[in-house]
């Protein structure tokens, strides 16, 4: 077999390992950032401080909302909010893999082709890596 392979499988190899490395320390961080941001912020409320600046850095208080549906009433929120004249917040989605599965299996049924009806309104394309695994 060509050298290059080899070579190539070796860059490959290292590469993916690293990256490993890098996404373990990426969480590592973003953990200790969690951890640092909820100190500073408790210890800026406790002072009755809204903002500072150091360093040529302002820092200051930022709260943000966040909401989602109570488990198992996803349905029940959209009807709540369509019945009281929101309803065009509303939308529907499809999960990207969820449609990537669809279309793969509506080609196994079609000869390995898109069926015309989906290929008018999704676009399809393929990509080819190389998986490694031990062993």
């Amino acid at each position: 077999m060509d050298n290059r392979i080899f070579e190539l499988a070796d860059q490959l190899k290292a590469a993916k390992d690293k990256k490993k490395e890098l996404d373990a320390e990426v969480k590592e961080l973003g953990a200790k950032i969690d951890e640092l941001d909820l100190a500073l912020s408790d210890a800026m409320a406790e002072a009755e401080c809204e903002r500072f600046s150091r360093n040529g850095n302002t820092f200051y208080l930022n709260t943000r909302l966040y909401a989602s549906p109570i488990a198992g009433q996803k349905e029940a929120m959209f009807r709540a909010l369509k019945d009281n004249g929101y309803g065009e917040i509303v939308t529907e989605t499809v999960n990207a893999n969820t449609l990537a599965s669809f279309v793969k299996e509506q080609m196994a049924e079609n000869g390995d082709e898109v069926p015309a009806w989906i290929a008018e309104v999704v676009n399809t394309f393929e990509k080819v890596s190389v998986g490694i695994r031990k062993g």
